[in-house]
């Protein structure tokens, strides 16, 4: 709050344009603008309410998970992490087309025109001005009563109606003394950058997102393969069991056992195709194009393997993660709005200048210096009474670097917890994925054997069937903890700040 009431603060003003008068009897205009400017702004600036802006955390730990590691993977180009050229065509596709992230550029193109606009409104304004028009005064009105009495030349009165010619340049100019315009410039040049380390986070989202989708697609594919392969065991497994119901080796129930199981797979195999449906379907929505088969490579699945990814030092998302960038490109935008809002209490300074020609006939138009017009004027401007709405201004801007600074810190948060889990994840499934395939293995001997057994009748129908059904279990649990390591190093890469560069 002000440190003097508000009728104090009325007072000096008065008393400041009471000592201006009497200035402006002894001296010049340039000394008595100084003057006026240095005292209003000694004395409004007692009348400013006083904001306390929030100090942003910018701390983070020193190392993930006591890695000391300072290479950081997030520097990699896109293209040198993703090498299945089919991957790299669909994301080179969606960075062209995808509608979101055209959207955004435009919003990008908005903020760059707003900078312009701003840009513009600290140098002074010249327009150029051309004009016409007559002019009927009444007879007994003091310009009427004038016109009567004068004459252009002996024997030439002037003319009525009255013409007028005009031709001019016009300056006006906001001086500004505060740096308030050009820090309202400032602040959008810097929200014109916080939109484009949006759109590069965008972009980072887009490229996993893709990744992410079509390495799942590639696992359906895998998947389905493997349900097929299943349905063909179980059938042929099916028409022994037929055989040796024939040769009252077995019996009616084991042939319905099977033929169930059979029909469950297949079942199954419409559930596997329908996700592959809509796993190409999002792959084509986030390229900007209509349903089509998305080109890929399915076989060699449990082959590929993506760079292993070196983290660095946490203190490098703040230069590697577009949002944390976004983030403090908009705190410090929001310093500068408050800045903005205070030079609004403090006096303006307005000039404004024009020279040119005006006649009433246009054959002396350009008669110099008969027909040569020109101003000069100054304006002071301070806000006095009623100023709730530049304190509002003020209290609302500083509300928002509050928010901004909260936005910021959670930002920064975010994105380190986000590399932590992904890395804890990454470490977790890559020991899962060991374990599963010894389980896979393990199985795939088994069903070798139970056929073996049953064939010789030392196992039962039920010894085979739960067999095949568990060898298919893990074979489709190896798959999904595949994609799912293959998503964590994607999503571990995008957690870094990769995928924008």
């Amino acid at each position: 709050m002000s440190p003097f009431p508000k009728n104090t603060c009325t007072n000096m003003i008065e008393n400041h344009r009471m000592t201006t008068i009497k200035v402006e009897r002894s001296a010049g205009i340039i000394p008595l603008i100084s003057i006026v400017l240095a005292g209003l702004a000694l004395i409004v600036s007692a009348c400013v309410p006083t904001v306390i802006q929030k100090t942003v955390n910018r701390d983070v730990p020193g190392s993930y998970r006591e890695s000391t590691d300072t290479i950081n993977s997030a520097t990699m180009n896109w293209r040198e992490y993703y090498r299945d050229p089919a991957l790299v065509s669909l994301i080179d596709s969606a960075l062209a087309r995808n509608q979101e992230l055209n959207v955004v550029m435009q919003e990008i193109e908005i903020a760059q025109n707003e900078v312009l606009a701003r840009s513009g409104e600290y140098l002074p304004f010249v327009n150029l001005r051309a004009g016409g028009g007559v002019d009927k005064a009444g007879a007994f009105t003091r310009n009427g009563a004038v016109e009567e009495g004068l004459e252009i030349k002996p024997g030439e009165r002037f003319p009525k109606p009255l013409p007028d010619v005009a031709l001019s340049a016009t300056v006006q100019w906001e001086v500004d003394i505060w740096n308030r315009l050009r820090n309202a410039t400032k602040s959008a040049g810097l929200r014109y950058m916080a939109s484009t380390e949006g759109a590069r986070f965008l972009v980072t989202n887009l490229v996993s997102e893709i990744a992410s989708n079509y390495y799942e697609l590639i696992a359906l594919d895998n998947l389905l393969e493997a349900v097929n392969s299943n349905i063909s065991i179980l059938k042929n497994a099916l028409t022994i069991i037929e055989q040796q119901k024939l040769a009252a080796r077995t019996t009616e129930l084991a042939v319905r056992r099977f033929e169930a199981e059979v029909l469950k797979n297949e079942s199954h195999r419409y559930e596997i195709q329908q996700r592959i449906t809509e796993t190409e379907n999002r792959i084509n929505y986030l390229v900007g194009r209509y349903p089509q088969r998305v080109e890929r490579v399915s076989t060699g699945f449990f082959n590929i393997s993506l760079d292993s990814l070196r983290t660095g030092i946490p203190s490098q998302l703040l230069q590697n993660r577009p949002d944390v960038r976004q983030s403090e490109q908009e705190l410090t935008a929001s310093e500068l709005d408050i800045d903005v809002a205070r030079a609004r209490f403090y006096p303006s300074l307005s000039i404004a200048a024009g020279i040119g020609y005006q006649a009433f006939n246009p054959q002396f138009l350009f008669t110099t210096p008969e027909s040569v017009i020109y101003n000069l004027a100054g304006e002071l401007l301070t806000p006095v009474i009623n100023r709730r709405g530049i304190v509002a201004a003020l209290n609302t801007s500083n509300a928002k670097q509050i928010q901004a600074a909260y936005n910021y810190e959670r930002t920064l948060l975010t994105a380190y917890i986000e590399v932590a889990n992904r890395l804890a994840k990454v470490s977790n499934l890559q020991s899962s994925l060991a374990l599963k395939t010894r389980q896979v293995a393990a199985l795939t001997e088994s069903v070798d054997i139970a056929g073996i057994l049953f064939t010789s009748a030392r196992a039962d129908y039920m010894e085979v069937l739960l067999t095949q059904r568990d060898a298919l279990e893990a074979k489709m649990e190896l798959i999904d903890t595949k994609v799912a390591r293959l998503k964590a190093s994607i999503e571990l890469y995008r957690a870094l700040g990769g995928g924008w560069r």
